[in-house]
């Protein structure tokens, strides 16, 4: 039972960020579609933050535009008058056009209101990156500088990687930055037949098999290889098992119960059979070693945490940004991750990645999130998921923002405006291919659980 309650916190967490960091994204969004259609003199008849068939968890109406949120967490939504959307309002649309609707404004303001959204989530993941370059920096540590090695991790093990194996290279390309999601996309991305590795001073060639990459792909990047350190403490709770046994800050915890545990992997491996039990330490403590009885908690917990990678002196590249210089940094950052977002797009079509194992509905994206709140790693997965929500919004696709903006590219072009009943059978068929998807992304989930 206390597992379960341990996965059920995680994710809660997990959840709060999921949906604080779309609620950003969605409120922003439809905030530029908003703006655009005021800025034109468009009625705007609701703004919504997800979805509210029958019913709204709240809703204000100030001025002509109704405020709300909805029960659905898919999305959101502005409602335009006038306009073919989410609402399907046909009987709004059988009625002659008013000087306050979109359909009664040029085609080229349509357009704008449109691609607005789109536009703006472009602009956030810019300010986010810019934010994220001048609060933290970067921080990379070279594959090579790896100094402990890695812990091979059950993907990992598939091509023989092992505890201790240093990774430098993938393909022919250097592994600049070693953390375990960098390396795994470098694979992924790189098309690399090889991973190059330092085994006992030995310079090893892995081959990467299809199974392994197939497996890889399908764990999003997860179970390859983590960075191996010992378990010097930095953190220690108060009240809890390591500080009621005296245990203090810059410990080093060489062993449980006689068990050796010069990593720190080992020794989470270690502890697992003491859960609610009263075991020895050993402790080195400058420079004496000491054994130091610890209870620790019924989920297997002590209340410490190790040093980080810095302070346990790896040799990591930091670099630090002013706000003028965060600027070009965040501007690059965005356009490289829209570019391998792409490109990864591109991999699906050209069937080196399998639909099946790369979509997922919002329990996928989710679970992506960190366990514990990670304000660094919430910015950065904001930021991408904000490019993700520009790029597939502006596809022609009927019943998104390329599809509608396309519409009124073509208008502008030939002169002649798409019909209400077009608009409504295009909005319906668009409308259904994304339900579509969305269920089909749910039930592989589902499956995935399950399986």
């Amino acid at each position: 039972m206390t597992v379960l309650a341990i996965d059920w916190m995680g994710g809660l967490v997990q959840a709060g960020q999921f949906i604080l960091s779309f609620s950003i994204i969605v409120v922003l969004h439809e905030f530029g579609h908003y703006i655009t259609a005021k800025w034109f003199k468009c009625r705007v008849e609701k703004f919504y933050l997800f979805f509210n068939p029958w019913f709204s968890l709240f809703k204000k109406k100030i001025g002509e535009t109704e405020w709300g949120i909805g029960w659905i967490p898919f999305g959101g939504y502005v409602k335009i008058a006038g306009m073919v959307d989410e609402s399907m309002d046909k009987e709004q649309m059988k009625l002659p056009p008013k000087p306050d609707e979109f359909r009664a404004k040029p085609a080229w303001q349509r357009l704008i209101i449109m691609v607005a959204g789109v536009v703006v989530n472009i602009l956030l993941a810019i300010v986010i990156f810019i934010g994220i370059s001048w609060v933290w920096g970067e921080e990379k540590i070279q594959g090579q500088n790896v100094k402990y090695g890695i812990v091979a991790e059950e993907v990992g093990q598939m091509i023989g990687l092992q505890d201790g194996d240093i990774i430098y290279k993938v393909g022919d390309k250097v592994v600049d930055d070693a953390s375990d999601k960098k390396i795994a996309g470098q694979i992924i991305m790189s098309d690399a037949t090889t991973i190059s590795i330092i085994r006992n001073n030995d310079s090893i060639q892995l081959p990467i098999t299809d199974e392994f990459l197939t497996a890889l792909k399908k764990n999003k990047g997860n179970g390859l290889a983590s960075i191996r350190i010992p378990f010097v403490l930095d953190t220690v709770i108060a009240k809890q098992g390591a500080d009621k046994a005296g245990l203090k800050k810059n410990d080093y915890i060489i062993a449980v119960d006689g068990k050796p545990t010069p990593y720190f992997n080992d020794f989470q491996k270690v502890i697992q059979d003491y859960t609610s039990k009263t075991v020895p330490f050993k402790v080195v403590r400058n420079n004496d070693t000491l054994e130091i009885p610890v209870t620790l908690s019924e989920n297997a917990k002590i209340g410490a945490g190790a040093k980080s990678l810095k302070d346990l002196g790896f040799d990591i590249d930091i670099k630090k940004y002013s706000l003028l210089e965060a600027i070009p940094v965040g501007y690059h950052q965005c356009w490289n991750s829209l570019e391998k977002y792409v490109e990864g797009i591109k991999r699906l079509f050209q069937g080196k990645d399998k639909v099946s194992e790369s979509l997922g509905s919002v329990i996928s994206i989710g679970s992506i999130y960190s366990k514990v709140w990670d304000w660094q790693s919430f910015w950065v997965l904001t930021a991408l998921f904000s490019i993700i929500l520009a790029f597939m919004n502006i596809l022609p696709i009927p019943a998104l923002d390329g599809g509608h903006a396309l519409f009124c590219i073509i208008e502008m072009i030939t002169g002649k405006k798409p019909s209400d009943k077009f608009m409504e059978y295009a909005q319906a068929v668009g409308m259904f291919l994304l339900i579509g998807l969305m269920v089909y992304a749910l039930g592989l989930d589902i499956w995935r659980w399950f399986r």
